[in-house]
């Protein structure tokens, strides 16, 4: 038996083909709106400080509203997935809209919450990193970029 440097069994860490599954790789593989805006109305930059995921956000903003987004993030497949969900969303929404969802998501792993349903039903497929704590970061960086951004700009 394998054992980690502070004595965890290596074979009780979830399967990494179960957290990065085929939904995952496909969103993250799929990401959207990477070319920057010309000129944003706002723009958010935040690192995950346990994983070192980052990421920047630049938004347009319409009466309370993301009417245009771009990002670059540099994160685990988990965070780039998040990030592809986001990206094919966000456009329409305004802060209590990002923060309801990035609510569902938080408690989806933390407390095994149901996913997010409708528009955002495809972050059902970050389900089984609810296991992998030290990916959640770069789960919710996306969010947490977008949220940031709105507050700024008020």
């Amino acid at each position: 038996m394998f054992a980690g440097k502070h004595g965890e069994d290596y074979l009780s860490y979830p399967m990494i083909d179960h957290i990065y599954n085929k939904d995952v790789l496909r969103l993250a593989a799929n990401i959207s709106r990477t070319d920057p805006l010309k000129l944003p109305d706002a723009q958010a930059s935040l690192r995950s400080p346990l994983c070192g995921s980052t990421i920047d956000v630049d938004l347009q903003i319409e009466r309370g509203r993301v009417s245009d987004y771009s990002h670059t993030i540099k994160a685990c497949a988990l965070g780039q997935a998040s990030a592809s969900v986001l990206a094919i969303n966000v456009i329409g929404k305004n802060a209590d809209d990002i923060q309801n969802v990035r609510d569902q998501l938080e408690a989806m792993l933390l407390d095994n919450g149901a996913p997010p349903k409708g528009h955002w039903k495809a972050l059902n497929a970050l389900q089984p990193a609810k296991d992998a704590k030290p990916r959640h970061g770069a789960i919710l960086l996306p969010f947490d970029a977008v949220l940031k951004g709105l507050r700024d700009f008020k």
